[in-house]
């Protein structure tokens, strides 16, 4: 029978079960366990910090049942056991508010009959050691250190460190265990920033129409719901200032979903013009619709579309278009945990999606309009690299200096790094199309 405090634990194990073993989503699979089961408060907390901080921490986990794990049994050790091991080491090493005893009782509970003395085993080693993790050094392979030490894949890191340098990628790996914070747009519409600030006891930052607060409470949560505000992370809400959308024009959002941006842009335009916002996944589109709705803007029009194959009506017509490129997402691993382990050898695809998807949104723009470029990943290949394969092949257009506030760019082209800017990891490149040229 599970205990109260068992539950919780318990759905997180078969979770993380079903994210590795299942391919899940940690923040699908999330919210499907806690719409069907009823948990208080406390547990829903427990559960979901559980979920998030093992998928996280797995490979930091992994390394400590492998150190006191016999080599055989490591290596062929049931998901199932080795999910419970993670969750138990994960609050002995990382939860300070949970005791050391109920953390390895309610893990040795988790365990089958026949593990559970092996359960409890590594667990009591572990306790017996300090409960503290001793990190291999990085003199004798940083490029291993970092991993254990930031659970990253040792092939991400060597990816950001063959771009930035190895400095750069440990900052970059650090940040990853920083708490992200919260940001929202503010509906000026309704209200102005600092109206919105003094509501939610926030404070206004130095991008127009954006309020940073310490934390989503009933009282956010009530402005969200009423349209007031939405969330968008600083370097969105930088992608959308870059765009520059005016009241009375036509933009185009290629790739819009979950349609943040167009929102941003929609009252960045006072809600004056058109809006088109295309995306390939129609479902997805009705939710922007709806969200549209909730906060009063009338602009935007929504159409199914493959950003591969522009509108026809559209080609030439638009004097703003943003191509915001389906990518790795390696910019916002502190936000989406399970994005790390994705195979690197998988994202070797993306440019030439990119590219094309790219080639498709300049055909939108017409002569002496902006056609805007972003990403939310770190990763040249997917970034500069289509930009400049772009401009081979487009001669009507050229990269254009761009600032917005204390942000500047020289060359048109601006990587946004997390440890630095304190913002997703985000690539914004601003590209303008010769007036004179067809």
């Amino acid at each position: 029978m599970n205990t109260s405090s068992t539950l919780p634990r318990r759905l997180a194990m078969d979770s993380l079960v079903a994210i590795e073993e299942a391919g899940k989503y940690a923040n699908l699979e999330i919210d499907a366990v806690l719409r069907r089961h009823t948990l208080s408060s406390a547990d829903s907390a427990l559960y979901t910090r559980l979920v998030y901080g093992v998928t996280e921490k797995r490979i930091t986990l992994d390394f400590v049942i492998d150190t006191y794990a016999r080599e055989t049994k490591a290596a062929g050790m049931d998901p199932y056991v080795r999910s419970a091991l993670r969750l138990g080491i994960y609050q002995l090493a990382f939860c300070d508010r949970i005791p050391a005893h109920a953390a390895v009782s309610e893990t040795v509970e988790l365990a089958a009959r026949a593990k559970k003395g092996f359960v409890n085993a590594i667990l009591r080693a572990f306790l017996r050691d300090g409960g503290v993790i001793h990190y291999p050094d990085p003199a004798a392979d940083p490029i291993y250190a970092a991993s254990v030490r930031y659970s990253l894949p040792c092939a991400l890191l060597r990816l950001f460190a063959d771009s930035y340098g190895m400095e750069t990628a440990e900052k970059i790996a650090a940040y990853t265990e920083t708490a992200p914070t919260v940001s929202l747009r503010c509906n000026t519409l309704r209200l102005t920033e600092a109206e919105l600030a003094d509501r939610v006891g926030g404070k206004v930052t130095s991008l127009p129409g954006m309020v940073e607060v310490p934390v989503i409470d009933d009282v956010v949560r009530a402005c969200l719901t009423d349209g007031d505000c939405f969330v968008e992370d600083p370097a969105s809400r930088l992608c959308t200032c870059v765009v520059d959308a005016r009241p009375g024009e036509t933009i185009a959002d290629t790739c819009a979903c979950p349609g943040g941006k167009s929102f941003s842009m929609a009252l960045d335009m006072a809600d004056d013009g058109t809006l088109c916002a295309f995306d390939l996944h129609e479902n997805k589109l009705s939710l922007v619709t709806r969200t549209a709705a909730k906060l009063g803007l009338t602009c935007i029009r929504t159409e199914k579309r493959d950003a591969r194959e522009p509108a026809p009506a559209l080609i030439g017509n638009a004097d703003r278009v943003l191509c915001d490129a389906p990518c790795s997402g390696l910019g916002v691993l502190a936000k989406k945990p399970d994005i790390r382990y994705k195979s690197i050898a998988g994202l070797e695809h993306l440019p030439e999606v990119q590219r094309a998807v790219l080639d498709g949104a300049s055909r939108y723009v017409k002569p002496g309009g902006v056609l805007v470029y972003s990403t939310c990943t770190l990763h040249k290949a997917e970034n500069e690299d289509v930009v400049a394969d772009f401009l081979e092949s487009h001669g009507n257009f050229a990269l254009e200096p761009f600032t917005v506030g204390e942000y500047r760019s020289d060359t048109g082209m601006l990587t946004l790094f997390p440890h630095i800017h304190h913002t997703d990891g985000f690539f914004i490149a601003r590209l303008r199309r010769d007036a004179r040229m067809r």
